[in-house]
């Protein structure tokens, strides 16, 4: 069950849609991973790729010191926003970019090594001081979705430990490996395990190890001693290594809900559609891109198809598809189960949806984007952002 302060008689106090960040159980999950760090003497920091609200920066400053960044935009969110330069790492870096990107980064990560020749010269000459690496390929992971494999076959990330010379290039003082997605410890166990067999004779070559995101520590059920285990023994192996994870879900993992509300129900072939004031495509899009069907809270998840879903439904439960308010097509998801029938002004809360969705939204079609609240330790509710009709007008600006 999620864990939650908003309660029915809290949903007219925010805006509708909106995002609701609740402070204490992002301060929960700030205070597992601060703690994580500590017993590990790993350094964590925070991945933007899946949690950039820089209004609560502030609040994670308190438990964490840097980020990661992969654009030159999140580098500049770093030191503008957070207040440290950032750990960067980017596909392709490019001519008109990497000067501002020196400025805001304390380290930089090469994802090839023409990456590296071209650009590792002007790192070199920065007035300030800069820590180089590489991103490897251990050609090992357990994720199932090709999507969030950055080790498939044919993948575009890292250098495979084939491709190293004996000895590293100049300037090369650390490796970055980042092959887990909402991944348990076991999986880093193995990762380890493959790791360390290809690439042992350069890590004695290297002052830090960035093992990446992915690392799901919050997770209910996650063994959290079992990693600090694993990287305490890391340390014990390679003891001159500075280790270093950047997830990104794990610190804003099940802090909040998208609060919606049914505009209209309509029904096709038997199959009964509640149009909601957000839309899938818009707002949730890993829901689709995935896929999964999130949890919406009051409701029970049955198998999206309709004949399945009616002979998986109990009495007197009523069933309905949940459609977004864009023209895409495909911009539905179902089945739920809701013990009543559902009508105009109905509030939705589909569970846990801060870590990604709130930075991979866009405003396609001109839809209202939902405001970001955040429902403090107190009681009190402060709304971070509203979106306008010039948010949408002057991204073409």
């Amino acid at each position: 069950m999620i864990d939650s302060d908003i309660r029915t008689e809290d949903y007219g106090r925010f805006p509708s849609p909106c995002y609701i960040v609740e402070e204490r159980l992002l301060r929960r999950n700030l205070a597992l991973i601060s703690r994580v760090a500590r017993k590990s003497r790993t350094e964590i920091i925070l991945a933007f790729k899946a949690f950039a609200l820089w209004r609560t920066f502030p609040l994670f400053r308190e438990y964490i010191a840097a980020t990661t960044a992969s654009s030159l935009n999140e580098a500049r969110l770093a030191c503008e926003e957070f207040g440290s330069r950032a750990h960067t790492y980017s596909p392709a870096y490019t001519d008109d970019e990497f000067e501002q990107i020196m400025r805001c980064s304390s380290h930089i990560t090469f994802n090839s090594l023409a990456q590296y020749e071209r650009f590792y010269p002007r790192a070199k000459a920065s007035a300030e001081p800069i820590s180089c690496g590489l991103r490897i390929n251990p050609e090992y992971s357990e994720i199932e979705v090709d999507l969030y494999n950055p080790c498939a076959a044919g993948s575009r990330f890292g250098v495979t430990a084939d491709r190293l010379p004996e000895r590293l290039p100049e300037g090369i003082e650390g490796f970055h490996c980042h092959c887990h997605c909402e991944s348990d410890s076991t999986a880093l166990e193995h990762t380890l395990q493959h790791l360390e067999a290809r690439f042992a004779p350069w890590l004695g070559q290297i002052e830090w190890l960035n093992l990446g995101g992915g690392h799901l520590m919050t997770r209910e059920g996650y063994d959290v001693e079992h990693l600090i285990r694993l990287l305490n023994g890391l340390h014990e192996r390679y003891p001159h290594l500075r280790l270093i994870l950047e997830p990104g879900s794990a610190f804003a993992w099940q802090t909040g809900p998208l609060l919606a509300q049914v505009v209209d129900v309509v029904e096709d072939k038997g199959i009964r559609t509640a149009i909601l004031n957000v839309s899938f495509t818009c707002h949730m899009p890993d829901c689709l891109e995935m896929p999964y069907q999130p949890t919406v809270r009051g409701a029970e998840t049955l198998p999206s198809d309709a004949e399945e879903a009616r002979a998986q439904a109990r009495e007197g439960q009523h069933l309905y598809r949940l459609g977004g308010n864009s023209c895409l097509s495909g911009d539905y998801m179902g089945t739920w189960a809701f013990d009543r029938e559902l009508r105009a002004g109905d509030y939705i809360i589909f569970e846990d949806m801060i870590h990604y969705t709130t930075v991979k939204t866009s405003m396609f079609n001109g839809i209202t984007h939902p405001a970001i609240a955040m429902l403090r330790g107190d009681g009190g509710v402060e709304v971070l952002r509203r979106y306008t009709y010039a948010d949408y007008r002057d991204r073409m600006d």
